[in-house]
């Protein structure tokens, strides 16, 4: 597993900067799941360079001016060049081989639209760079506050520990996607991090319809056809009608039987969005997560 391997670099002792630490390792883990075969075997070192002169082309300014002319944009926008080349090539060496692999790349070059059209490269090439990009920035914060945390409350760390302990005990030193699955406290502890720091703090819809809002203190707005809403998980997830104690660690308010987003409606917790456009890669970002942590804790 990469994320043993990165941990046992680190030595016995000394000191970490474990949001840079952990960025390496998401960008590792989630290319090594996302972008296929070749890019694992032949070209992770260049992927991985190009993928970090990206992540650094996105600025606070890019917001407003995403192609002012800075240095940043410029590596930025060559970076993106050189990955869309990349990928038509192993597109192209797929289809005249008539290869085909199990792994997500796959699944967007077969993939057609409704009135039958297939995507085409560049779709393809943007569809890979949004779906490593989606999951890089977000799992690196939540995992750097997930551990935070946990150093800072030891009885969260020290029930994650014992999780493990038992776990291992049942299972022995195997760890896959089922074992991940059952570490619960693990899941609590990360979910309790990203409500507190959701790494999006802006979620924007479009109205495809005019509707109105009642809020809880009987005020109505009308919202028209066309308009963009926007709801902040910063927020939201710190409501005291919702969450008690809002601004305080507690992985147990997610304990079963005292779920409060539940309690408050289907959209109190909203970290990874709600709806038909929540978001994909929920169950992969805890796997993710989950597997750093339980590698850190078994290391260390």
């Amino acid at each position: 597993m990469w994320t043993r391997w990165w941990f046992s670099k680190w030595g016995d002792s000394g000191v970490v900067d474990i949001k840079y630490e952990l960025e390496h390792v998401i960008i590792l883990t989630a290319s090594r799941c996302l972008l296929g075969r070749e890019v694992r075997d032949k070209l992770f070192d260049d992927v991985s360079a190009l993928f970090h002169d990206l992540d650094n082309g996105m600025l606070p300014i890019s917001v407003l001016f995403p192609y002012l002319p800075i240095p940043a944009h410029r590596r930025r926008d060559r970076a993106r060049k050189k990955l869309a080349d990349i990928f038509a090539s192993i597109i192209n060496s797929r289809k005249c081989a008539s290869e085909s692999e199990n792994d997500m790349l796959q699944c967007f070059i077969d993939s057609k639209y409704k009135d039958g059209r297939p995507t085409t490269e560049s779709e393809v090439t943007g569809l890979l760079i949004a779906a490593l990009f989606a999951g890089q920035h977000t799992s690196s914060i939540t995992s750097t506050w997930t551990g935070a945390y946990l150093l800072r409350h030891n009885e969260y760390l020290s029930a994650v520990l014992e999780e493990q302990k038992n776990l291992m005990k049942k299972h022995g030193n195997k760890v896959d996607h089922d074992i991940l699955s059952e570490m619960d406290v693990l899941y609590r502890c990360i979910k309790e991090a990203l409500r507190l720091h959701p790494p999006l703090i802006m979620l924007l819809r479009s109205s495809h319809s005019d509707f109105s809002v009642t809020t809880r203190d009987g005020k109505e707005y009308d919202i028209p056809k066309g308009h963009i809403v926007a709801t902040s998980p910063a927020f939201a997830n710190r409501l005291p009608h919702v969450f008690k104690d809002p601004d305080s660690y507690d992985p147990g308010r997610f304990s079963y039987g005292r779920e409060e987003d539940k309690a408050a409606g289907a959209f109190s917790y909203i970290s990874f969005g709600g709806g038909r456009h929540g978001c994909l890669g929920e169950p992969f970002a805890y796997l993710q997560i989950k597997a750093i942590w339980e590698s850190f804790a078994e290391e260390f």
